[in-house]
């Protein structure tokens, strides 16, 4: 039973670890889209 019982302590810091990840990702990937956008939009603009 000990056995079993530090696999699922394991396997749940590793599940809300990888959460947390994905977390971190999503939001960088929004950030760096919303900060391209602005910078693309003024390039644009300096272009016309």
């Amino acid at each position: 039973m000990t056995f079993f019982g530090w696999f699922v302590h394991y396997l749940v810091i590793f599940v809300v670890l990888a959460g947390v990840a994905c977390l971190g990702i999503f939001a960088g990937k929004k950030l760096a889209d919303k900060k391209n956008e602005k910078s693309g939009s003024a390039e644009t603009e300096e272009i016309k």
